[in-house]
């Protein structure tokens, strides 16, 4: 079952916010930029880059993703390790709120999110 539309409104508000503050400058956009997007119960915060070979296409490399978990209430924390699959982060591995996932992924104190 995906978020309501409430909590849609309010994640988007959220992440917008992140995303807003952490955009490259505009003039070197169209070769490196982030964005997010919300896919049922998770959020998936991505760099969205040239294709090394075919810099026409655009490609996106992720960064970090968050899964809510009604059951619990809370946010699961996931990384993508080099073998291209989501790994939860283990410093911590979950969060109570959206805000402290976007705090983790700001800080990046192992540099799992950002390299």
């Amino acid at each position: 079952m995906a978020i309501s539309e409430f909590e849609i409104k309010r994640c988007e508000k959220l992440v917008g916010g992140y995303i807003t503050e952490n955009r490259p400058p505009v003039h070197i956009r169209n070769q490196l930029d982030i964005g997010y997007r919300i896919n049922d119960q998770s959020i998936e915060i991505f760099e969205i880059r040239p294709q090394w070979n075919n810099p026409d296409k655009k490609i996106e490399e992720m960064q970090a993703k968050t899964t809510y978990v009604k059951k619990t209430k809370k946010w699961k924390v996931y990384w993508m390790r080099s073998d291209l699959k989501w790994h939860s982060y283990q410093p911590m591995p979950e969060v109570d709120f959206l805000e402290q996932f976007l705090a983790l992924i700001s800080d990046d104190k192992h540099h799992c999110f950002k390299g």
